[in-house]
């Protein structure tokens, strides 16, 4: 049982459901009918699930290759590959059918065309051929918020393409400083990593820009939404701030430490801008 929940990598799951939860309560100035709030966080979980199951299916041999992912159900030989695919294939047709019938048709569209872009485009494509491999498949985990704010409105406004833009400018700095973290264990899989290709220092630099840029996006949010104010502007530029120095004290110094305190600054970043911005659209 176990080894079933492990494919579908419930951390990563966790923080896609409050990106798409903050598309839906931003959407609706607040918290929706429990109904509505049930389907989307269900079947956002299963379609998020089932993209993990089938990337385990299909990277059995990367994994293997590295420390940090050997031990999972696929690569350890606990589960046979055949197994992952029809689960990941299962928990997607259920997540469609879960946001078509309680929420809309767009919703649950959207959330298949997230599973497509990270299975095809990122792990069939992009992984194994260029650096540049999470910045163009990061547009997979972007698209939660737009799940959510189409599940509140049956269409995709301005504001749900900025939370999808903050996302997707979040996911270089944050996967690069993993990738530094663990370059050895990419370079062994053969997975061109921008580390593994382009070196360290450029590595520091590209996640600097990048957070400059997400930076930037987060603070010009609160100008595309009347129902964000003071509380999400504050908020978002303290912790814009605080990314920016993680940022530049890698880039001047650059360390597996500093490197690992940014990914970890990372996730707490995003979790507590969309948590602000739920807030403010609450009580506006």
């Amino acid at each position: 049982m176990w080894d079933y929940v492990a494919l579908t990598k419930p951390r990563v799951m966790s923080l896609l459901l409050v990106t798409a939860l903050t598309g839906l309560v931003v959407a609706n100035r607040g918290m929706p009918g429990p109904v509505l709030v049930a389907a989307l966080l269900a079947g956002g979980a299963l379609a998020s699930g089932g993209a993990s199951a089938l990337n385990h299916w299909y990277e059995e041999d990367l994994d293997r290759r590295m420390g940090r992912t050997k031990r999972r159900p696929v690569a350890a030989g606990r589960m046979q590959p055949r197994s992952a695919l029809i689960f990941g294939l299962a928990l997607n047709a259920l997540g469609f059918t879960v946001l078509a019938a309680w929420a809309n048709l767009l919703a649950a569209g959207l959330a298949m065309a997230g599973t497509l872009i990270y299975f095809f485009v990122y792990t069939v494509w992009l992984k194994r051929t260029t650096p540049q491999n999470i910045v163009i498949g990061g547009a997979a985990g972007a698209m939660p918020p737009l799940v959510g704010w189409a599940a509140a409105t049956g269409t995709v406004d301005l504001p749900a393409w900025y939370l999808f833009a903050i996302i997707f400018f979040w996911t270089p700095p944050h996967f690069w400083a993993l990738a530094l973290v663990i370059k050895d264990d990419y370079a062994r899989a053969g997975v061109p990593m921008l580390p593994v290709i382009e070196g360290e220092q450029r590595t520091y630099t590209a996640i600097l820009l990048y957070t400059l840029l997400l930076s930037a996006l987060a603070v010009l949010f609160v100008t595309a939404d009347p129902a964000l104010g003071v509380i999400y502007g504050t908020g978002a530029g303290v912790l814009s701030l605080l990314f920016i120095y993680y940022a530049l004290r890698l880039w001047r110094g650059g360390t597996k430490a500093r490197a690992w305190a940014l990914y970890r600054f990372s996730l707490v970043y995003l979790a507590a801008l969309f948590a602000l911005a739920m807030a403010d659209a609450s009580i506006s």
